[in-house]
Parts: structure tokens; sequence; C-alpha cells
């Protein structure tokens, strides 16, 4: 791997959900972490607390925005390698404000890789979506019991891969998958030692889901709090959902090998054995609870894709992970953790009817 071991991680958007994860992982190693986050998203100062709380002397923030070419340069430098996680994250905010959309997600990496290209040999592992390949139109999809199905065998049996066709979709999946290309390009062009791990639906400890961003922890605290959930669609949309704990082993381990990954990109999701519906994540949210959840339903939003599951094959041959938690397990704990912190109890179990996947009329 490339860097000085010596100098702490830099990790951008490091306050946020999945980059406090991965600043606790680091720190939790014995790494010092510098935390570059504007602290605009709600939850972000408590999650700073957290962690300096949690490693006392390791964690070493720095308010600033990602457009901050200056401040950023200085991070950059005094680092070994760079998670770069800060983003604008919801793509109804990108339909409201576009403009700021794109600065925050295309000029603000811009900036890092710059700021990279400069330093020469801090490796970067960046985070993408997999808004990067759009509605997914050119699939046909089926009817079952258990959300839309793909009709293709293969894609049924392992996912969307990295050969699928970009197709960028909304202000947002312009503005994720122009950077994406821009990190690819970079690894290419100038040589910097980067990788892109495009994600499914990462869920997890320290998400404060609202109903733009972070789906599954909105649904959690929706429900417990005994408040309504809008399902935007008719709630047969399938997502491969991941556990932050296994995301932040990918991303680590990205890291670890980027010398032999760099200039590639990879699904990172739960893939096929996580495929889940929102409304069979409902129902299973309704027994953790002990009560069913009041749903309504809206239209269907912008570029919103009824099926997408990562093919992960790819990450796990080069990244070398292991087994995923399966999401009944880790959604029971996430909503364990979300009721901890709300001062509530979870009484009733988990449990779920035996899995089918067959055809069925809705």
């Amino acid at each position: 791997m490339s860097g000085d071991p010596g100098r702490p991680f830099l990790v951008t958007g490091g306050a946020g959900f999945i980059g406090s994860n991965i600043a606790d992982r680091l720190a939790g190693e014995g790494h010092g972490v510098v935390i570059y986050d504007s602290l605009a998203r709600p939850g972000t100062e408590r999650n700073l607390a957290w962690l300096q709380d949690r490693h006392p002397g390791a964690i070493h923030p720095v308010k600033a925005d990602i457009r901050n070419a200056g401040e950023l340069r200085r991070a950059v430098n005094e680092s070994q390698a760079v998670f770069h996680m800060a983003a604008q994250v919801a793509v109804t905010t990108s339909l409201d404000d576009p403009r700021d959309d794109l600065e925050i997600n295309i000029l603000g990496t811009f900036n890092l890789l710059e700021a990279l290209r400069t330093k020469g040999d801090v490796p970067l592992v960046f985070a993408s979506t997999n808004k990067v390949y759009g509605d997914l139109a050119d699939l046909d999809f089926g009817a079952t019991d258990e959300g839309y199905m793909p009709l293709d065998g293969d894609v049924r049996r392992f996912g969307i891969g990295e050969h699928h066709p970009l197709n960028f979709h909304t202000p947002y999946g312009c503005s994720k998958g122009a950077a994406d290309q821009y990190v690819l390009d970079y690894a290419r062009s100038f040589g910097v030692p980067a990788a892109v791990l495009r994600m499914s639906c990462i869920y997890g400890q320290r998400q404060m889901g609202t109903e733009d961003q972070g789906w599954v922890a909105h649904f959690l605290i929706r429900a417990l709090e005994g408040k309504p959930i809008t399902l935007y669609g008719d709630g047969h949309q399938v997502r491969d959902i991941l556990d932050v704990s296994d995301a932040v082993g990918a991303y680590l381990e990205a890291w670890r090998r980027i010398d032999r990954i760099k200039g590639r990109a990879f699904n990172l999701g739960g893939g096929p054995a996580n495929a889940v519906s929102l409304r069979m994540l409902l129902d299973h949210i309704g027994r953790l609870i002990g009560h069913s959840v009041d749903v309504s339903f809206a239209d269907w939003r912008a570029g919103d894709q009824r099926y997408f599951v990562a093919d992960t094959r790819a990450a796990e041959a080069a990244l070398g992970l292991g087994p995923k938690m399966a999401w009944r397990e880790g959604v029971a704990k996430l909503a364990a953790w979300l009721a901890g912190e709300r001062g509530l109890r979870i009484d009733a179990p988990a449990t779920d009817p035996p899995q089918r996947r067959q055809a069925a009329t809705w």
C-alpha cells in the first residue's frame, strides 16, 4: 500500500454515517484520524463527539467544506490515505438545488483529486453509488412475492455487475457519476492510487436516516416513534442491503490492497442473499416492534430503480471479503440501537416466514 504509515488517515465526511464508522474502525486499530466535515448534516456533531469520547487523542476534527480547496489540500498533505465520503447524498435535494449538488459532488471531488495529484502517493478510496447505472430501464422485470426480479437469469442469480452500462439519471446521479469517472481517470491519467466502491443501500448504527436518504434507518425511526411511513412507488422495489460493518471492512481492504486494485470500480452491496423489497422490510420491522407499521403511498420518484442488487463477486475476489451479515440480523441490531438511543425497548422476536421466490400478482 502507498502512503506514509506515520501520518493519520483523512476521512472526508468523517462525521457522517459511514464515515464515522470508518473512523471508529481505524482509530480502534490504533491509527490517528482526521475528520474533515462541515458538520452541516443533522447528527454529525453527535457522531463527532461519540468518536472523540471513544478515542481520546486519536480523532482530529477539521470543520471545513469539501469545496474549500486550500483547507482540503492542507489536510491531504498531512495524511497517509483518504476515504472520500463527503457528498450531497440525496436525489431529492439534487433536484431542488442542482448547483449545490454539482459543486459539492463534482468540484469537491476535483479539489481532492488535484491535491492528491500534487502529493503523488496518497491512496484514495471513493464512495460512489449504484445510481451511476440509472433506472435500469434496459432490463425487463417480472413480479414475484418478493418484489421486482429481472427476467435475465444471470442478473437474477448474481445481480448487476460492473460491466453494466453507466446511465446517469437526476442531478445526483450525474454529479456522483462524474466524480466516479474523475477518480478513475485520475488513476489512469496521473497515476493517483485510487479505487471506487459503488454502494448499494448501506445501513447500521449511527445512521440518522431521513425520508430522502438512509431509508432503512428512516423506516425504523418512524416505526419506533409510531409515525406513518410513505412509500414512493408501489413498495415492491428491491434493494440489496449491507450492514455498515461489512461496508467498512470493504473500504479498509480496498485501502490495504490499493496497489493491486487502483484504477478499478467495484459494486458493493449485500448481494442476492440480502435482497429485500421495501414491503418485506416493513413486514420485518412490524415483527420487530410487535405491531404493524402505518404506510401510505405516493408517486414514483425520479430515476428510482425498481430493482438493484449488486453483483459482488468482483469485490469479494479482489478484496478478500468474507460472509456478510444477514439482513434480518442486521436490521434487528439497528432497531435495537435506535430504540436504545430513544430510551425504548424492543421485546418482539425477529421471526420471519420461510423465504420463497415465485411468480405472483399484485
